[in-house]
């Protein structure tokens, strides 16, 4: 079996990486957690019309998908840039309605018919597996709709609010409306849900793997720049151990996301806790999305699963 990437899911990794340095990410972000979408928006228009949607949409929906592989380059890649925005949800939700449309029973057309949308980057859609995620939602105060899946029931509301403190500002949560339309009750709803958040994990382990990337680049370069009696303290045994440590972990695809940002953190030293320092920008995302969608133990039992 192959585990590299090919050329082609290369070269689309390096084209998203040149899309979003040249967007300057972490200003759409602190616009996003302060309540202003538009910078954000724009970033999600540009990730449609580089297909990233479409990946998770089917083809007889006006997508490319599913195509697991090339959705986890594109989350890699998101999380390396700290993109805002219900990213993971709205895949999600296209992984849940595409599955939902395969044998409709005659009650699928509006689950359909926002599977075009979302592969155009046209409607940005959030999920709430209050079983697996609690009462909230990833950014339902400024959603298009939200997928609510309790029991054997798909529930369409509106958006909700207000929006909660997050240890990750934006990360906007919100509890869905209460009101809103049922797209599919019965027991293919368990094995849409299913798939849905398999989807949902996979991209969210993507994002904490280019999160822990970014954070360890970043420190290396930091370590490089800081001098400590005359010399860079990159240059220090002790720091290089625990840099190279976290590097073995990301490189065998076992992303220990928050000990990537604890070491970060400790190495950056008292400007690591900042604000203004766009490192707190990936440090305070990583402790939310390490149990997003899965707690790691949780994750490693689907893997080891038969």
């Amino acid at each position: 079996m192959r585990f590299l990437l090919d050329d082609e899911q290369r070269e689309f990794a390096r084209a998203l990486d040149a899309m979003l340095t040249a967007a300057d990410t972490p200003r759409a972000a602190r616009a996003w957690a302060a309540g202003d979408h538009a910078p954000g928006l724009a970033l999600w228009s540009r990730l449609a019309e580089a297909g990233v949607f479409a990946l998770a949409v089917p083809e007889a929906h006006e997508g490319l998908g599913p195509l697991p592989v090339e959705l986890a380059v594109a989350f890699t890649e998101a999380g390396r840039h700290a993109v805002p925005g219900p990213l993971v949800e709205t895949v999600a939700a296209a992984a849940l309605l595409g599955r939902l449309t395969e044998d409709d029973g005659g009650d699928g057309q509006e689950a359909a018919a926002w599977l075009p949308r979302i592969a155009a980057g046209k409607a940005t859609v959030s999920l709430s597996v209050p079983a697996l995620t609690g009462p909230y939602a990833l950014d339902a105060d400024m959603a298009d709709a939200v997928l609510v899946v309790e029991d054997d029931t798909v529930r369409l509301t509106a958006a909700g609010g207000p929006v909660q403190p997050s240890a990750d500002p934006v990360r906007r949560l919100a509890r869905p409306g209460t009101a809103g339309t049922v797209l599919a009750r019965g027991p293919r709803v368990a094995a849409a849900r299913a798939y849905a958040t398999e989807v949902a994990a996979l991209a969210t382990a993507a994002q904490c793997l280019g999160l822990g990337r970014v954070l360890l680049d970043r420190t290396v370069a930091y370590v490089r720049r800081r001098t400590q009696f005359g010399v860079p303290v990159g240059s220090f045994q002790a720091v290089k151990h625990r840099l190279a440590d976290t590097l073995i972990a990301l490189e065998f695809a076992r992303p220990l996301l928050y000990a990537a940002a604890r070491t970060a953190l400790q190495l950056h030293g008292a400007i690591g806790y900042t604000e203004e320092l766009d490192l707190s920008l990936w440090i305070r995302k990583a402790r939310p999305l390490r149990d997003a969608w899965g707690t790691p133990a949780t994750c490693r039992a689907r893997v080891l699963a038969p």
